[in-house]
C-alpha cells in the first residue's frame, strides 16, 4: 500500500469553485481499481505551532493499493478531464509519495 499527500496550492479566493469540481470527481475516482482511500481537506486555524495556515491549500489525501495503481489514476479519462477544468484555478501543485517505514 501507499499513501499520497497532494498539496494544491490554488489562486486566491478560487477554493469553493475548485471543491466543486474535485468534489464531483471523487465517486469516479473512489471506483477505480486500487483506490483504497481519496478525499480532499481543507485547513483549519488550530493555533498549534508550526502549523501553516493556508485558506488557499487543499490537501489531497490518498491510499492506494500499489504504485501501478496510482499511475492508471493519474491516467485516466476522468482525471485528464479534472485536470482540465481546474488549470486555470490552481497556482501549484507538490505530492509526497509516501510508503510504510
Amino acid at each position: 500500500m501507499i499513501s499520497v499527500l497532494a498539496s494544491i496550492q490554488l489562486h486566491q479566493g478560487q477554493r469553493a469553485a475548485f471543491l466543486e469540481i474535485f468534489n464531483a470527481n471523487v465517486p469516479l475516482v473512489r471506483q477505480e481499481s486500487g483506490c483504497i482511500e481519496y478525499f480532499p481537506a481543507v485547513d483549519i486555524d488550530a493555533g498549534l505551532p508550526p502549523q501553516l495556515f493556508d485558506e488557499n491549500m487543499v490537501t489531497v489525501i490518498e491510499k492506494w493499493q500499489s504504485l501501478e495503481a496510482l499511475r492508471a489514476h493519474l491516467a485516466s479519462p476522468h482525471m485528464l478531464e479534472y485536470k482540465e477544468k481546474v488549470k486555470t484555478l490552481v497556482k501549484d501543485l507538490s505530492l509526497k509519495v509516501l510508503q510504510v517505514a
